[in-house]
């Protein structure tokens, strides 16, 4: 008995030493267990964040590429061929022409008057004709960009903002909703509606610029190039700032900021048409998209001055061929060598890449 009293006398502060250290061992081995339960329940969190990210990435990068899909095989032919078909009608050249082979034919049936009459108008149209192609074309195919980008971006976002969005883009609509369709199909609006008004500021342009050329002045292609780049140029300098809008959307689709100037909080009112045609509203009316137009206008009408050859002819000569290629440019997308060129350009796709990720705002 007195010698456990003893031993406890002697060695207490040592067995306190000794079981302050086990159990501050075990206390931080326990502690160690619970942080790699934490550390390893953290890096699961992490990877299944990762694979959900990479997951709805791919979906987005799928979706996306299925709206461009679309604006490629669908949309874009689609306007193009109602495009061509109302330039056609609006600015038939057939009746000038067998009047003019008419009188050519039987030289009676129309005075000198009436002749040059008919090639004046002839030369009006023509150049009125080529000119609006080449602008109509650059528009359409530049819109039709504008829309699959706003779209995608809307994509980004609704899919940031919840997971569940994902799901959404597994339903096999690759375009959701009648709002984005009915957006996707406002690119007629120009064919449809916008024409009438295109065509008479594009004829009163052509007719300052070719006031002073003469039917028997000598033409070819640098002069073609600058006989169209002239026209569009005065053209494109008549009436306010981003005038051409007006020939792309329809005038009740008005630009509405919300108060906090951007396009995250959209107003309850505001449907997604609405909000889908004020975005591309936006955009059409910024300068950067102004730059872009006149890029592509100008990579345009250089490839068309090539195509027409070095041999210089009397304007009248040449009336007919400038009338043979304005098809040219109403082609199938797919077969439309300027409609390539105008993607190709540089400035179109780094332009089209900031627009996937802001709207510009307006000037």
């Amino acid at each position: 008995m007195f010698s456990v009293r003893d031993f406890w006398r002697r060695h207490r502060r040592k067995i306190f030493i000794s079981v302050g250290v086990i159990g501050g061992g075990y206390c931080l081995y326990n502690l160690y267990a619970v942080h790699r339960r934490k550390l390893h329940g953290l890096e699961r969190e992490l990877q299944l964040q990762r694979e959900t990210d990479e997951r709805i990435k791919d979906q987005m990068q799928a979706h996306f590429e299925n709206i461009q899909r679309i604006s490629d095989t669908i949309t874009l032919p689609h306007s193009m061929h109602n495009l061509s078909c109302r330039i056609s009608e609006e600015l038939d050249l057939s009746y000038l022409l067998e009047r003019l082979m008419q009188g050519k034919g039987q030289p009676n049936t129309l005075t000198q008057s009436e002749k040059l009459d008919l090639w004046g108008r002839l030369k009006i149209l023509s150049f009125t004709r080529m000119a609006l192609s080449v602008w109509a074309t650059v528009m359409l195919s530049l819109y039709t960009k504008v829309q699959v980008n706003i779209l995608g971006r809307h994509l980004y976002i609704d899919t940031a903002r919840s997971f569940e969005s994902s799901y959404l883009m597994e339903s096999g609509d690759v375009v959701d909703g009648e709002g984005q369709q009915k957006f996707l199909g406002s690119v007629d609006f120009l064919s449809q509606h916008g024409m009438p008004a295109l065509i008479s500021d594009m004829e009163a342009a052509t007719k300052e610029v070719l006031k002073g050329k003469q039917l028997t002045s000598l033409f070819n292609n640098t002069a073609l190039q600058e006989t169209i780049t002239q026209i569009l140029n005065t053209f494109m300098s008549r009436g306010s700032p981003f005038f051409w809008v007006k020939y792309m959307i329809p005038e009740d689709a008005k630009l509405r900021f919300t108060d906090s100037g951007n396009y995250d909080t959209v107003p309850f009112y505001m449907t997604e048409f609405e909000q889908l045609m004020m975005e591309a509203n936006a955009v059409l009316s910024s300068a950067e998209f102004g730059s872009v137009i006149d890029m592509s206008l100008k990579a345009v009408v250089d490839t068309l001055a090539k195509q027409m050859g070095t041999t210089t002819v009397p304007l009248a000569r040449a009336l007919p061929q400038v009338a043979q290629m304005c098809p040219l440019l109403l082609e199938e997308p797919s077969k439309n060598q300027f409609i390539q060129i105008i993607n190709n350009i540089p400035e179109v796709e780094l332009f089209l890449t900031f627009l996937y990720a802001n709207i510009p705002s307006a000037e």
